[in-house]
């Protein structure tokens, strides 16, 4: 019994240096914190951000005027119609970067655009507009000339040969020269009208008063049979061009008329068999009797 004793006891001293926490939860792991590598002068560095760039890689860049002739061209002639106003052909080189002061096919295709205007005395280069208007009093001769001709002037195409023609526009408005025509979504202004008749008294053409214009708002356009009936209690008719039809309902379905069936013709292509077998009946075989 001493020696069962003695193993009762060494089990009970193995069971009281056992450590039951890690059968039930497990200890928290380590956060271990990034060293940074020391620099040069002691101090950690610091990973650089890389700039952000705003280049788009799918569209190709603007190389400027290029090498191609043509492409030159263009430049040329919308640089000397964005200025207005003639420039000498060193300067259009100059800023344009072309070669037209040297180039001799540049300059003689140039030279040859519709839309260029040189001038010998001067040798300077300008823009031909449409019109050529450079002040209020030009501004309202042309709008006169164009509607003699039963047609107006489009304010965006007076606005590209002068850039102040809208405010001239509006002023000749305002004092009663001109009729301008606007968009119903913005208000901008569209065409240009020139006014002949002047808004005086004895002449006429000045503004309806404010009165009359809400009473004329006011009215109510009857529809067409009711206008129709009005009249035939008045004894009136309508013209023929302008009197609309009334159809009853019976009357408003028109009876479609059937067409005459279309014979269709038939080629007979057996020709060398005719006089010896009719060909309009059904063949019987010989001794064979019809049903």
């Amino acid at each position: 019994m001493s020696g069962l004793a003695r193993d009762a006891a060494a089990f009970k001293s193995a069971l009281h240096r056992q450590d039951y926490t890690s059968w039930h939860s497990q200890p928290p792991a380590l956060q271990t914190q990034p060293t940074a590598a020391p620099s040069g002068d002691g101090e950690p560095s610091k990973k650089k951000k890389r700039p952000k760039s705003n280049v788009v890689y799918s569209q190709p860049a603007d190389t400027g005027t290029g090498t191609n002739i043509n492409t030159q061209l263009v430049y040329l002639v919308n640089h000397l119609k964005s200025t207005g106003n003639p420039m000498r052909l060193q300067d259009l080189a100059i800023i344009t970067n072309t070669p037209v002061d040297t180039d001799k096919v540049l300059l003689e295709k140039f030279r040859g655009h519709d839309r260029v205007v040189h001038d010998p005395k001067t040798d300077l280069y300008s823009y031909r507009h449409d019109y050529n208007v450079r002040n209020k009093a030009a501004l309202l001769t042309e709008i006169q000339r164009q509607t003699r001709k039963g047609g107006g002037l489009s304010v965006r195409t007076l606005k590209e040969s002068w850039k102040e023609a809208p405010q001239a526009i509006e002023e000749l408005e305002k004092e009663g020269e001109v009729f301008v025509t606007r968009t119903l979504k913005d208000g901008q202004m569209r065409m240009v009208f020139w006014n002949e008749l002047k808004p005086t008294e004895d002449q006429g053409g000045m503004r309806v008063e404010e009165e009359f214009l809400d009473l004329w708002h006011t009215l109510n356009v009857p529809n067409d049979v009711d206008l129709l009936r009005a009249l035939e209690s008045e004894g009136l008719q309508a013209t023929a061009a302008a009197a609309p039809v009334i159809k009853s309902g019976a009357a408003a379905k028109k009876k479609g008329k059937k067409s005459a069936a279309r014979q269709r013709q038939i080629r007979l292509t057996n020709t060398h068999l005719k006089g010896t077998i009719d060909l309009s009946r059904d063949y019987v075989a010989p001794g064979a009797s019809q049903k």
